[in-house]
């Protein structure tokens, strides 16, 4: 702990940064560690800018340089963060895949406009800097990136003591793409008899924690133990910090696939709001989308919460994606083709229900 200052006139013995609880040092000592980190996201779009202030990216349509020629691109943007499940991660010690979580959250919604993702940035607060904590978080961070095929183009950490707890943090991310203005999704394109179709989550994702934080302190719950109607083989706690499935490389793909005909309608991540507020984002006010419940198997960890819980029904739908992270409304000829596709690089596609005439809401028919 650092000595309480001798006198603050400005001579020697007066106040200090580092006397505030923010050390400048092991802040640029954490910066200078991770650019492996950063470096093993990027492609020929980035441009090296040691000690710049700013990422540089391009954004050309150089043909031999690039695999793309966008005639009339526009820029896509978002912002998102991991929020409570950073608890757990704190709780368990594991920081290596909130990292995932956050650049899943961002890139996840970027690709329902169509768009793919160019680059990421992110945004750590802390009480101090932990060299072990924030490599394992940046680490992650990197993880995602690569796996959404964007740069990790810079960063920020935030050291403030007097923000946060000992040990403390939180997350922020920041994600930028581009989509041909063309093939951007529109809601004006769903029509009555379009599929929807439903790419399985990996797990409670990354919404929900303050409920589920909840459950474990009412039911008095171990995060460091097993529950075998749970999952026989990991504790609570690595259940729940399985991170959010990044979809990107499979959407992007199954679209380029199909360069002329738009036979994806629309798109929606499944978030907060769960499946019904999130699908109604990408429908019209003259369609309704009516969702068979018992299309798919609700996974284990949410059957564990809501009996853990005594949760209705209605508020597990409102609250968790309930095993689906992701829809598309596919063109009813294309369908059982996309679903194909999808399948072939690693998803599990469910046949959700069918768009008909209606007011823009969405139907949950059946029972799970």
């Amino acid at each position: 702990m650092a000595k309480k200052a001798a006198s603050i006139n400005g001579k020697p013995g007066g106040l200090t940064y580092a006397g505030s609880g923010v050390d400048i040092e092991a802040g640029d000592r954490f910066v200078a560690s991770i650019g492996s980190l950063l470096r093993r996201t990027h492609g020929q779009r980035v441009i090296p800018n040691p000690g710049g202030f700013a990422g540089l990216l391009r954004l050309d349509y150089n043909e031999q340089l690039f695999k793309h020629n966008f005639k009339d691109p526009v820029l896509v943007a978002c912002a998102d963060g991991v929020g409570t499940k950073v608890h757990l991660a704190i709780e368990m010690g594991k920081h290596d895949t909130v990292g995932i979580d956050l650049v899943a959250m961002n890139v996840n919604d970027l690709i329902v406009q169509g768009g793919e993702p160019l680059l990421f940035l992110d945004y750590v607060a802390v009480n101090s800097v932990d060299q072990d904590v924030l490599h394992a978080i940046v680490t992650g961070v990197s993880e995602g990136c690569r796996a959404a095929g964007c740069a990790l183009l810079g960063g920020e950490t935030a050291e403030m003591n007097d923000l946060y707890k000992p040990g403390d943090y939180d997350l922020a991310g920041f994600s930028v793409g581009v989509v041909e203005l063309k093939r951007a999704m529109d809601p004006a394109r769903v029509e009555p008899g379009d599929m929807v179709l439903g790419l399985a989550s990996s797990g409670v994702h990354s919404n929900g924690y303050s409920l589920v934080r909840s459950v474990i302190r009412h039911a008095k719950l171990e995060l460091g133990k097993v529950y075998p109607e749970l999952d026989p083989e990991r504790t609570l706690g690595e259940v729940l910090l399985e991170p959010t499935r990044i979809y990107v490389q499979p959407i992007v793909r199954v679209q380029r696939q199909y360069k002329v005909k738009k036979v994806i309608t629309g798109m929606a991540h499944i978030t907060g709001g769960g499946l019904a507020g999130n699908l109604e984002r990408a429908l019209h006010e003259k369609v309704d989308a009516v969702i068979d419940r018992r299309a798919w198997d609700v996974p284990a960890v949410f059957r564990f919460l809501q009996a853990r819980g005594a949760i209705d029904p209605d508020e597990m739908d409102r609250v968790f994606n309930m095993g689906v992270g992701y829809c598309l409304i596919v063109r009813p000829t294309f369908a059982a083709g996309v679903k194909r596709r999808l399948e072939k690089m690693g998803e599990t596609v469910y046949e959700l229900g069918t768009i008909t005439k209606g007011r823009g809401r969405v139907k949950l028919k059946g029972h799970h």
